[in-house]
């Protein structure tokens, strides 16, 4: 009370203040003695003179009215703070909403000692780097002869005279969880029969090796076999005959799929083959995504696994290393100071992994010794010299072949240890072509090995043989950096087969799902944050007898099917139709089944007298925000259905820092009321709900409140019906119809203004930038942050490519376009519908076959500070047409751009003009930004997309892309199951600044994944848009898990294989910049 009276009694003196000075305004007019004239006669001069101090009475009145109105209006907003009422947002003539002042800053600053990893500098030069390798090159594709894409290769018969060749011959069958067949089919059809017969051939000869990388499928293979065969695998596993590889969950795509989602699928296969044969994995095998990323091999090795395996690399980058024998390498961090990323990477020279295409450079010979290729079998060899059964009669013809090969093989290597694995799709299915291949070749290495003046030692081996020999032939441990052998950074983006034919298409296709995978993705880590919460919680008070511990299954089996999803052929959209469809039921599977776990957690959480809760599946204390009818839908949101009583909204922050976030829902009512969870009002926004251009839905209104979220944190709002509309704050809308006649249906409680013509151009603001657009298109045009005089121009415009007129088109993979891009040229012009409001504005744009959304909050912090950008696309009626978003800039970037890898990190690209359009389009999983001295603009997005800047200052990124025929790499089809997809973006303009350079039940543990970022503080420090301080790699957990006692920190490898060092109670962490560090915790 007595703050109000202070508050009031200010006020009041600040208004008596205005008014005496307008009394002595009015009293000098009235006194001025130049005023007063005899008689009542006024000279015409002195009256011209009087009609201009009136106006300007008049002109100051008006101000002083506007004056007291703003005082008035603060005092009654002070005195309403006072007495716990909310402090509203202004709107002043000709300016944009204001939003009261923040009680707390939105900005923290980095510290300087964290702001040097961005200057880099401190680690050695690679050998390798690979954007140097690609300015090198010349792309010609010159006919190599046996070897189409390589050189002749030739070799003295002596040169293994002192040094023996040592071959490892690897058998190995690739099994996509998904393509062509579903995963389930392949299963039934093919893989239950190669691990069936790979337990009984392998028995039958010591000397036989397998290796297996899929542990989706060998899961269920492992829970529908007796104990005895069990018994035979973990035989077969000790004794070193079947090497489990990678041990993910797939084989995973590297250019679309989220470094959680990675690591996520590596944990659960780590954590099957720990629990069910107990074994880690030493060596990484990825034979068939399309292109690599840097971040796989950082993954593995702090897995702790010491070499790895690729194969699908741009054969010009193949050519070259095999030339300059760097085909194996130590690949390295491009912000690693030391060695400590260092793992040992061999890259496959030869154009496939097949049989044809592994044992040496003639494709012709190799195929002669796939015995599967048998005459009387169904495959052959293209080449129309079929295999030869090995006999006593021809041994020593085929093995001296065979041996030809291996020798000019090896010659593109530098040690005497000769990698080659034996295997293709789905291999070794039937019993024959195990006695085929296995027989056959034994009797050839029976032969070299007995034959000491060839000086060969072939035998069967697994990956982790082949680098154990090549260690002890270089005299060192395993992990370590063989002497003489290069070291790379970089990636191997992006990856041509031949030709011009660049797997750039795959970036996109089927856009629909990348989304849902990041939907899935984001609901299982809050899934798993809330339910460990939960847990701890329910433990901790006794209660976990109560609680729904079966959600620990439905989290599993997220994890699982969020993790198959990353297989190289699923969030690529590169599968057959009905697999997508497939991948499709399961994603939403998932998503319906953690939204319960989500459910039944928070309910938990937010209940004050945890005796009270009951659990009851049949009636959920809950309901989630949004629903899918369908797996190709897109979601719809849920209608809050008001009533006097109040309604509960329990929002939910997933980050480890504090939000300030506008949270929206949906009413049935616009007499609403928004409370917080202590019952004070909140103001808020009330806008329409519209199902069209030009309709909005009936009674449907959306309420968007501006809450501060605090960090792994619930917060609770109350909905109520209520007349009191003292914080509803309706935002307004203008609709311009550009001259077409179209029936317009207005909302009831919210202003709408329409337009027959388009609008002139217009621009919307907050108090950090002002965004403007073009009226004629509703697109933006340009952006002018706060503190500049002038903007700069980022302008938008769509465009469409399409595919060649010649035999070879774009499809699932490829992306062969017939030329540049061309503007997208809508049948009608677009409707434009411009809202704006205290917390939000936007520009909605309405063409035929997208509908674009531009939104500016007008909030605190890092979500006012960037443009939130949504496209709506729809091109189910085109044919062989690429629909692409282009931002083109006055930013001087030249020929560079920036991609991310996975989420993880930064790869910087460069345009480059002697290679196709095509090959200059790489991965976007989460960002791409273009820059110069001045300026950044980053495009951010909630889905994986392909990205290019094919011009200085200009960034595009293509939004979907319908085809009508295969591209020839397997898949027998085109695109053509398009949906409505919505992409979302984030655009960030920031100001550059020169850097300063001084299965059952749940275990009692959770693991706690930590990643420390490397800030780039070359940006202005406000615009990392942290609530929370950084330290320098030091994390203190103690106050982070409120509520509950931090019991145990452990440090262990990244998918809790080792331990690293002894477990404490200790909740100090530290950790470098870029580094991911996994502990297992125990919460009580």
């Amino acid at each position: 009370m007595k703050l109000k009276k202070q508050v009031t009694v200010c006020g009041a003196a600040i208004f008596c203040v205005a008014v005496f000075s307008l009394y002595l305004m009015l009293d000098r007019v009235q006194h001025d003695p130049a005023r007063h004239q005899s008689g009542g006669n006024f000279p015409r001069s002195q009256i011209s003179v009087l009609q201009n101090r009136i106006e300007q009475l008049e002109q100051l009145l008006e101000e002083n009215h506007e004056i007291i109105s703003h005082i008035k209006d603060s005092v009654l907003e002070l005195t309403a703070h006072a007495e716990g009422q909310p402090a509203l947002p202004h709107h002043p003539p000709n300016g944009s909403w204001v939003l009261p002042p923040e009680s707390r800053p939105s900005f923290l600053s980095v510290s300087p000692q964290d702001c040097q990893f961005a200057l880099g500098g401190k680690g050695q030069s690679p050998d390798l780097q690979m954007l140097a390798v690609y300015s090198l090159l010349p792309f010609d594709n010159q006919d190599g002869g046996v070897w189409k894409q390589g050189f002749d290769i030739t070799y003295e018969p002596n040169e293994w005279d002192m040094e023996p060749l040592q071959v490892f011959v690897v058998p190995h069958s690739h099994n996509d969880p998904g393509w062509i067949k579903t995963f389930d089919k392949y299963y039934y059809d093919q893989t239950q029969h190669i691990l069936n017969s790979m337990v009984l051939k392998m028995q039958e000869d010591p000397r036989r090796r397998f290796i297996w990388s899929e542990i989706s499928f060998f899961s269920k293979w492992w829970d529908n076999i007796s104990a005895q065969k069990r018994a035979a695998v973990r035989r077969l596993v000790g004794n070193g005959q079947l090497e489990m590889v990678t041990g993910g969950w797939v084989m995973p795509d590297e250019a679309n799929s989220h470094y959680f989602a990675m690591i996520d699928q590596l944990i659960e296969g780590h954590q099957w083959l720990e629990k069910n044969i107990g074994v880690t994995p030493r060596s990484g095998w990825a034979v068939d995504p399309f292109g690599y990323s840097s971040t796989m091999p950082y993954l593995l090795k702090r897995s702790n696994l010491t070499a790895m395996l690729i194969q699908r690399v741009h054969y010009a980058i193949k050519k070259h290393f095999a030339a300059t024998q760097n085909l194996e390498f130590m690949w390295r961090q491009t912000w690693d100071p030391d060695t400590s990323t260092d793992i040992f990477c061999h890259m496959m020279p030869f154009y496939s992994y097949d049989v044809p295409h592994t044992c040496g450079p003639d494709p012709k010979i190799c195929c002669q010794f796939d015995f599967k290729r048998l005459p009387g079998g169904r495959i052959n060899c293209p080449w129309k010299v079929p295999p030869r059964a090995i006999t006593d009669a021809n041994v020593a013809e085929r093995a001296q072949l065979l041996l030809d090969q291996y020798r000019k093989k090896s010659k593109l290597y530098r040690s005497k240890v000769l990698l080659v694995p034996l295997g293709d799709d789905f291999r070794y299915d039937k019993p024959q072509e195990w006695d085929a291949q296995f027989l056959n070749y034994q009797r050839i290495f029976d032969f070299l090995n007995s034959r000491p003046d060839l000086h060969v030692q072939a035998q069967f081996g697994t990956l982790s043989d082949y680098f154990d020999a090549l260690y002890k032939k270089m005299g060192i441990v395993p992990g370590m950096r063989p002497p003489g052998f290069p070291v790379l950074t970089g990636d191997f983006f992006s990856y041509a087969d031949r030709e011009d034919h660049y797997w750039t298409g795959y970036y996109t296709s089927r856009p629909f799902y990348k989304s849902l995978d990041r939907v899935l993705e984001a609901h299982l880590r809050g899934a798993e944050i809330l339910y460990s919460l939960a847990l701890a919680h329910a433990r901790h008070a006794s209660a976990d007898g109560r609680y729904p511990l079966s959600d620990y299954a439905l989290l599993s089996n997220a994890r699982r099917n969020l993790g198959l999803f990353q297989h190289h052929d699923a969030i690529t959209g590169t599968a057959k139709e009905a697999v997508a469809v497939d991948y499709g039921v399961r994603l939403l599977h998932s998503l319906t089944n953690l939204k319960r776990v989500i459910i039944n957690a928070a309910h938990f959480l937010v209940l004050g007298d945890k005796d009270t809760y009951h659990h009851d599946p049949a009636a959920p204390f809950l309901s989630m925000d949004d629903t899918r009818p369908s797996q190709d839908s897109l979601p719809e949101k849920t209608v809050v259905k008001l009533d006097t009583s109040p309604r509960f909204l329990v929002v939910f922050n997933p980050l480890e820092q504090e939000r300030l976030s506008v949270v929206t829902m949906l009413v049935d009512s616009p007499h609403v009321h928004v409370l917080s969870e202590e019952g004070r009002p909140l103001p808020f926004q009330l806008s329409a709900t519209w199902s069209s251009a030009t309709e909005v839905v009936p009674d449907v209104y959306q309420v968007s409140v501006l809450a501060r979220l605090p960090a792994l944190g619930l917060r609770v709002l109350q909905l109520h019906r209520s007349l009191d509309g003292h914080a509803t704050l309706r935002s307004s809308t203008r609709l311009y119809l550009h001259g077409r006649d179209l029936p317009v249906r207005k909302p009831e409680a919210v202003p709408l203004q329409v337009f027959p013509a388009a609008a002139d151009d217009f621009c919307l603001e907050n108090q950090h930038l002002q965004a403007c657009f073009s009226g004629h298109s509703g697109l933006l045009q340009s952006i002018r942050r706060a503190g500049e005089e002038q903007g700069h121009r980022v302008s938008s415009e769509f465009l469409v490519y399409g595919t060649r007129t010649s035999k070879d088109k774009s499809g699932a993979y490829l992306f062969l376009p017939d030329g540049e891009a061309k503007p997208y040229a809508p049948k009608n012009p677009p409707v434009v519908r411009v809202t704006e409001g205290p917390l939000f504005s936007e520009v909605a744009s309405y063409y035929e076959h997208v509908q674009t959304m531009v939104r500016l909050y007008n909030v605190p912090g890092v979500e006012g500070l960037s443009l939130d950008v949504s496209c709506l696309v729809d091109i189910r009626d085109h044919i062989n047409k690429e629909l692409a978003l282009r931002f083109s800039t006055d930013i001087e970037s030249d020929t560079t751009f920036f991609t991310d890898l996975n989420g993880f990190q930064i790869q910087p690209r460069r345009y480059q003009r002697k290679l196709p359009l095509q090959a200059n389009f790489y991965p976007m999983p989460a960002m791409a930004y273009i820059q110069d001295m001045q300026s950044r603009l980053t495009l951010l997005t909630a889905q994986a997309l392909g990205v290019s800047s094919l011009r200085s200052g200009q960034l595009e990124v293509i939004l979907d892309r319908r085809l009508m025929q295969d591209d020839n790499r397997g898949l027998g089809q085109g695109l053509k199951d398009n949906k409505r997809t919505c992409n979302r973006f984030r655009l960030l303009l920031e100001r550059r600044t020169t850097a300063n350079k001084d299965d059952s039940l749940p275990s009692t543990e959770a693991a706690l994944i930590l990643h420390r970022k490397g800030f780039d503080c070359s940006l202005e420090a406000k615009n990392l848009g942290f609530n929370c301080t950084t330290s320098q790699g030091k994390l203190v957990l103690g106050g982070l898990f409120q509520g509950l006692e931090l019991g145990s920190l452990q440090p262990t490898s990244l998918t809790l294989m080792y331990p690293l060092g002894t477990a404490s109670n200790s909740t100090n962490i530290y950790l470098d910049p870029m580094e991911i560090a996994t502990f297992r915790i125990r919460l009580g």
